[in-house]
């Protein structure tokens, strides 16, 4: 039996395995198509009968390669990376759901999921019921109907930082026959395994902690393989019943456990498109040899701003679990007891206006569309990444006027506190 690495050595080992005389490190399959002797051997694979690829808008080996790294890291039995996180979240939702459908979500969560859930969705048919994560269990089972086919949720909330209960939402998820699709971004499998914790479906954004260096845009969907689609077969039945698009094939009887990745790949991908370049997982592959050791930073660099802020004078409150005393304290010590994220949000005393004075003065921290990279960077989300919500949802979403997202890099912590406590002076004036 092969050894199960630790986590660390998972991030720089698993996923391409060399022969003898081929490259060290994962070659580019930089190419659209992939040549065949004979008609009949494309023929099987255009029926899935034999492994292997025919046009990288439905696989490559790269991209494969890259994906059965990020299943590993996570657990899972396989998993499939598309051009965004949003792809993500839209493919491993859509892959289970049609018109007529129903979908439970977290309200805390980030801008783009909130739309794409609320609103994008609604236009296809799908209707989406927003909950507060932090309601009794009593309270979230009104939310479910006869058609509801998954439940979705953060690890960790962007922007607002809620810790989910995992284990809470897993149950209800499971008590009503349906699977906990979690976006595991903002944690990384790291700092928390979803699928330990009773989660069927992991999603990333592999722009954010998984790139790491703000260099290209991707997302991952990861199947733990433990949800029986076929013990609820009529409500699944994309999974378990014949594709006649895809000469009649059942993805549960003729993929087992990866069927519902297969599907994705299958179906989705073949209709929809939505996928990365070979480079660009090549460069993902490169940055998650060191995802562990970045995370690591990551984390004490921002429990020490969370700690400096805390303290502050002109600080109102700062959300960051990590910090004793914050109201997802003990959730994240069970689910994500190595440490959580290098995000934090806080407000100031005197509001909106000094926090964009705030921002504005600050010389180390960029004002940036983006979070959770190398590069310490700051964002205002109502005014950016939420700027589309009403006030209402704002609120629902954890959303405050005065919020600022804070992504902690991996400088030196003391350029950075440094920086804040300019910034912070600066703002009254």
């Amino acid at each position: 039996m092969d050894k199960e690495f630790r986590i660390e050595t998972k991030c720089v080992q698993s996923g391409w395995k060399p022969k003898k005389g081929e490259p060290r490190i994962l070659p580019i399959y930089q190419s659209t198509t992939f040549k065949y002797d004979t008609t009949e051997e494309m023929g099987r694979l255009f029926d899935l009968k034999d492994e292997g690829y025919f046009y990288t808008r439905c696989q490559n080996p790269t991209n494969d390669l890259v994906a059965a790294k990020i299943a590993d890291l996570e657990g899972g039995v396989a998993g499939v990376l598309t051009s965004s996180g949003q792809a993500a979240t839209f493919y491993a939702v859509f892959n289970i759901c049609e018109a007529g459908d129903h979908v439970i979500c977290a309200s805390a969560i980030y801008g783009g999921t909130l739309n794409l859930l609320g609103v994008t969705a609604k236009k296809m048919g799908i209707e989406c019921t927003f909950v507060d994560a932090d309601a009794p269990a009593e309270e979230l089972e009104k939310a479910f109907q006869p058609n509801t086919k998954a439940v979705f949720a953060e690890t960790i909330a962007n922007p607002a930082l809620v810790v989910l209960d995992i284990e809470k939402f897993a149950g209800l998820a499971h008590a009503h026959g349906v699977p906990l699709i979690v976006d595991n971004t903002f944690a990384t499998p790291v700092n928390c395994r979803p699928f330990e914790w009773g989660a069927d479906i992991v999603t990333h954004s592999t722009t954010k902690y998984m790139d790491g260096h703000a260099m290209q845009v991707g997302g991952a969907i990861v199947d733990s393989g433990n949800f029986d689609w076929d013990a609820y077969g009529d409500k699944f039945h994309g999974l378990t019943r014949p594709d006649e698009s895809y000469h009649g094939v059942v993805y549960t009887k003729q993929f087992g456990k990866a069927a519902y990745i297969m599907k994705i790949n299958a179906q989705l991908m073949r209709d929809l498109g939505s996928i990365p370049s070979p480079t660009n997982c090549f460069m993902l592959n490169a940055s998650l040899e060191s995802l562990a050791l970045r995370v690591e930073r990551h984390c004490y660099n921002a429990r020490k701003v969370a700690e400096f802020l805390n303290e502050h004078p002109l600080v109102s409150h700062v959300n960051y679990a990590g910090l004793p005393g914050d109201k997802y304290y003990e959730l994240a010590k069970k689910y994500m007891p190595k440490g959580t994220c290098g995000v934090i949000s806080f407000e100031l005393k005197d509001g909106r206006e000094a926090a964009v004075k705030f921002m504005d003065s600050l010389k180390l921290a960029a004002i940036v569309t983006h979070v959770a990279d190398a590069r310490t960077s700051v964002l205002h989300p109502a005014s950016h990444t939420h700027r589309q919500l009403n006030d209402e949802q704002l609120v629902a979403a954890g959303v405050s006027p005065g919020m600022i997202r804070f992504s902690v890099g991996i400088e030196n912590v003391e350029d950075i506190i440094e920086d804040l406590a300019q910034a912070l002076e600066a703002s009254t004036k």
